[in-house]
C-alpha cells in the first residue's frame, strides 16, 4: 500500500500550529536527505568521533522510582552517556524527561506545540503525525551514508517491513528499530516457589489458573501469617494496557495477552474472518467469552484488587507479593532482578501457558518495528542519533556496559536492533556449551548475536551445576548481576520459547490507515474504557454487545474496509 499523509490531519494540525507561539511550520522545506547546519564532509564514518562538542536536546522516558543507577548517577551523567561524551564527543542535554504513565502525553503536547526536541523515541501513531504536521527531517540519505553495517544487515532481514514502517512518500523520516520475535510472545511468570510450598503445579488451563491464583491469595504463600498476597498482577493505571495491539504488538507489561489467547482471543488485531475478510479482533465473540473470564477472576480477588489505581505493576512482584504475571522473556532487565535482591529465594520461573480449548499456546505474533527514533527538523546534526544508534549496536560495545548499573533503557534514544531469533539462538547455545557439546569459539563467528559472546563468556560465573535446572537456587546472582539479570532472562525467559511448539497469531496489518488518523483514538479510548469496566464488574458483561454497535457506527466499519483495501495491495 503505498503510503500517504492524511490531508484532513494535516489541515487540523496545521491549523493547530498556528495558533503556537513556535514558528517551525514557517520554515522552508529541506532537501529530501539532505543534513541541515554544520556537518561532516567527504566519506561518512558510521563512529567518527566530532572535534568540537556536539549538543544533542532529547526528550526521555525516566522512572522516578527507578533505584538501579549507583550512587552519584543520574539519568543524564551514567556509564552510557559518559562513554557517548568519550566516543562521540556529544552532550546529550533533556529537553523533557517523563514516566512511563505520562510519556504519551508529554510526546502529544509536544506534537501539538510543534515544540519538539532534537531527537526523541515515539510509537506508530506519533511518527505518523509528526510526519503529517511537517516536522521530522528527511532522513533517507541520512540512513544511507551513516548507519552502521550491523545495523542495516538487521533491518534489511526484516524484508522491508522496518523501512516501510518510516517511509512516507518515498521518505524515510524516522530509523526503525527491529525487535525479536520473542518480544511479542507474552508468557506466564509464576512464583514457582509458592507453588511447590503448596503443592501445586503451574496451571495448565483457565481452571488450573483460577485455582493457583486463588491459593496464592488465600494460603499465605510468603508465610507471614497475614491475608497480603496477589494472585494476578494486571496492567498498571496510566499506560497500562490489557493486550498488546497491531500498533503496539510487543512488550506489553502485566497484561492479560496469555489469557485472552486461551479463549482464542486476539483483541487489538485484525483477523480473517474465515472467509479472506479482515475483522477487529476486540469486536469477536470470543473477545467477550474472555472479558466474562477475566470478570469472573477479579469478582473472586484473584486478580489484583488495585489494578485500576495501582501506578506500578512491578511493586508487588519486588516486594514479594505478586504471584504471577504476565510479560516476554526479558523479565530479569524488569523486576525480577529487584525481587531477587529482595528475596533470594524468589523463584521466578516462566511458562507458555495458560493453554486454548485444544492444548496449544497460541500467543500475538508481533511486527518487527514498534519503537522509532524521529529527528526534528531543522536540527543541524541530524546524523548524530544514528551514530549514538551505531555506537551503542556495535560488535562487543554492547558487552562493556554493566546492567546492574542502570539498564540499558538508561542509553539515550535506545531502540533494540536484534535478530528475529536472538532469544531462541542465544538459549540454544549456551545450553549446547554448558552441555560441553560445543564451545564458545564454535559460536566466534556468528557475529549478528552480538551480545553471545559475552554470555557464553559469563554463564559458569553465575550458572551452577546442575546446567539442566533454572531454579533460582542454581544461580549465583552475587557472582555479577549485571550478567545474571541477562542470563536469567534468556534461559529461563527463553525456555518456553525454546521448548514450546507455539503458533503466533498476526496481525493483518500493523499500521494506521488514512480513516484511523481521525477516527482511532477515539474508538480505542472507548473499547479500553469499557473493557477495563467490564473486568472490573462496574459495567455488566452485555455492555460489550452495545460497544461493538458503536464501535461499528463511530467509524469502526469504515475503517474495516480501509484495512481490506491495504491488505489486498
Amino acid at each position: 500500500m503505498k503510503r500517504k499523509v492524511n490531508v484532513m490531519w494535516t489541515l487540523l494540525l496545521a491549523s493547530a500550529l498556528t495558533l503556537s507561539a513556535c514558528g517551525g511550520a514557517e520554515e522552508p522545506a529541506e532537501e529530501a536527505g539532505s543534513e541541515a547546519g554544520t556537518q561532516e564532509t567527504g566519506p561518512a564514518d558510521p563512529y567518527g568521533k566530532y572535534e568540537e562538542p556536539v549538543t544533542i536536546s532529547i526528550g526521555m522516558q525516566v522512572d522516578p522510582t527507578d533505584k538501579d543507577l549507583p550512587q552519584g548517577d543520574t539519568p543524564l551523567d551514567n556509564q552510557y552517556t559518559r562513554q557517548i561524551k568519550e566516543a562521540l564527543n556529544v552532550d546529550v542535554e533533556h529537553a523533557f524527561t517523563a514516566s512511563a504513565a505520562n510519556m504519551r502525553q508529554k510526546i502529544s503536547l509536544a506534537i501539538a506545540s510543534n515544540d519538539l526536541p532534537d531527537a526523541l523515541v515515539v510509537n506508530a501513531v506519533e511518527l505518523r503525525q509528526m510526519v503529517a504536521a511537517g516536522q521530522l527531517a528527511d532522513l533517507t540519505q541520512i540512513y544511507e551514508r551513516y548507519a552502521s553495517p550491523e545495523i542495516k544487515d538487521i533491518i534489511d532481514k526484516t524484508e522491508g517491513a522496518a523501512l516501510k514502517s518510516v517511509t512516507f512518500d518515498g521518505k524515510m523520516y524516522a530509523i526503525p528499530g527491529v525487535q525479536a520475535d520473542a518480544d511479542g510472545v507474552h508468557i506466564m511468570w509464576i512464583r514457582q516457589d509458592w507453588l511447590d510450598k503448596l503443592k501445586l503445579e503451574p496451571p495448565k488451563t483457565m481452571e488450573d489458573l483460577e485455582k493457583v491464583a486463588r491459593a496464592f491469595v488465600e494460603e499465605d504463600p510468603d508465610g507471614n501469617g497475614t491475608a497480603d498476597t496477589i494472585g494476578i498482577s494486571g496492567p498498571q493505571s496510566g499506560d497500562g494496557k490489557m493486550y498488546a495491539n497491531f500498533l503496539e504488538s510487543k512488550n506489553n507489561l502485566y497484561g492479560f495477552d496469555a489469557i485472552f489467547s486461551a479463549y482464542d482471543a486476539f483483541p487489538g488485531f485484525w483477523l480473517d474472518d474465515g472467509n479472506g475478510s479482515p475483522v477487529y479482533g476486540s469486536i469477536l465473540p470470543e473477545t467477550k467469552e474472555a472479558l466474562a473470564g477475566l470478570r469472573d477472576l477479579y469478582s473472586k480477588g484473584l486478580i489484583d484488587p488495585e489494578m485500576a489505581v495501582r501506578e506500578a505493576s512491578d511493586e508487588p512482584v519486588i516486594n514479594g507479593k505478586s504471584g504471577i504475571f504476565f510479560a516476554p522473556w526479558w523479565m530479569g532487565y524488569g523486576p525480577l532482578t529487584n525481587a531477587v535482591k529482595n528475596d533470594a529465594e524468589a523463584n521466578w520461573q516462566a511458562y507458555a501457558l495458560p493453554l486454548n480449548a485444544d492444548g496449544a499456546f497460541k500467543p500475538h505474533a508481533a511486527t518487527p518495528s514498534t519503537e522509532f527514533v524521529v529527528v526534528r527538523k531543522g536540527y543541524e546534526h541530524p546524523e548524530v542519533p544514528m551514530k549514538m544508534l551505531n555506537n551503542l549496536f556495535k560488535n562487543e560495545m554492547e558487552n562493556t556496559f554493566d546492567p546492574s548499573k542502570g539498564g540499558p533503557g538508561f542509553y539515550p534514544l535506545r531502540v533494540v536492533f536484534a535478530p528475529s531469533d536472538e532469544i531462541e539462538f542465544t538459549n540454544k547455545a549456551i545450553k549446547e556449551v554448558l552441555a560441553g557439546a560445543k564451545t564458545k569459539e564454535d559460536y566466534a563467528e556468528d557475529r549478528p548475536y552480538k551480545l553471545l559472546p559475552s554470555d557464553l563468556e559469563n554463564i559458569k560465573k553465575i550458572k551452577q551445576e546442575p546446567y539442566d535446572d533454572w531454579n533460582i537456587g542454581t544461580w549465583t546472582p552475587d557472582a555479577d548481576w549485571g550478567a545474571w539479570t541477562r542470563a536469567y532472562s534468556i534461559m529461563v525467559g527463553g525456555n518456553p520459547l525454546v521448548e514450546t511448539e507455539m503458533e503466533g497469531v498476526k496481525s493483518l496489518i500493523y499500521e494506521q490507515t488514512p480513516l484511523m488518523e481521525s477516527r482511532w483514538v477515539n474508538l480505542k479510548k472507548m473499547e479500553d474504557e469499557m473493557f477495563l469496566k467490564i473486568v472490573m464488574g462496574v459495567a455488566p458483561i452485555d455492555t460489550f454487545d452495545q460497544f461493538v454497535e458503536d464501535w461499528k457506527r463511530q467509524g469502526g466499519d469504515q475503517i474495516t474496509q480501509e484495512v481490506a483495501e491495504a491488505i489486498k495491495q
